[in-house]
């Protein structure tokens, strides 16, 4: 496998963040890849946001992962800082291949670079493969989430 580049997303981007975010049962439905308006303005707002850390791994010009790392500034342990994954995907080409753990690695970097105190990050119940994966990085699942859709 060649080089990977991790480096922030552009519009051009976005059809391949978009395919990656559908591909699988979760994101199948809720995720409109014919559609790349709401998308497009999405990051806008990300990018216009200093806090907020829309990656793409890159590898031979071929988008093949990403994540979003939002930094979050907090009164809570002693002012932390704390910081966000979500988004993790990578292309179905690349699974079992260690980008996953590249574009988390960096995540943690980033959040140390950025003064975080702690890194978290949550994962749908219905992906116990991911669960294995973010405790063999260190994770640990030490809380019960919560959504309300509005």
């Amino acid at each position: 496998m060649g080089d990977l580049e991790i480096r922030a997303a552009v519009a051009a981007d976005v059809s391949a963040i978009v395919a990656m975010l559908a591909d699988d049962p979760l994101g199948a439905q809720r995720e409109s890849p014919d559609d790349l308006t709401p998308y497009l303005a999405a990051l806008e707002r990300l990018r216009s946001d200093p806090n907020q850390h829309l990656v793409v791994a890159v590898r031979e010009s071929r988008v093949v992962g990403t994540l979003q790392l939002t930094v979050i500034p907090g009164l809570s342990r002693k002012g932390a800082t704390r910081a966000i994954v979500e988004g993790v995907r990578v292309h179905a080409d690349e699974r079992g291949s260690g980008l996953g753990t590249q574009l988390i690695e960096w995540a943690i970097d980033e959040s140390r670079r950025q003064d975080c105190q702690l890194v978290q990050l949550t994962s749908d119940v219905t992906r116990p493969d991911a669960h294995r994966f973010y405790e063999r990085l260190g994770f640990t699942a030490s809380h019960v989430g919560f959504k309300l859709p509005l």
